[in-house]
């Protein structure tokens, strides 16, 4: 199975070395590349070379449904019309 160690991927604000892997070897070997990535590695799959998706540890939450209810209680209130042109007014800008 080939691998990339050069290959970097950006997330977030830091950046990490993320491995390839094939979609051959993705498939004859799906197993190991599973195991690598519940061990925390991150792999990018590509397909004739070029990156199609990428495979991460799967990241529990702990906050509960409750805080994250009483959280949305406390976010500002949005005036749908007025987000919607003020998101107009910038896409149209960036289309001139």
């Amino acid at each position: 199975m080939s691998t990339s160690a050069d290959a970097s991927c950006l997330t977030r604000d830091t950046t990490s070395n993320v491995s390839e892997v094939s979609v051959r070897d993705l498939r004859n070997h799906g197993g190991h590349v599973i195991d690598r990535v519940a061990r925390g590695e991150r792999i990018t799959i590509t397909r004739d070379g070029k990156k199609v998706a990428e495979l991460r540890p799967y990241i529990q939450s702990n906050v509960s449904a409750a805080a994250l209810l009483r959280r949305w209680r406390h976010l500002p209130a949005v005036d749908p019309v007025a987000l919607r042109n003020e998101l107009d007014e910038i896409l149209d800008s960036r289309i001139r």
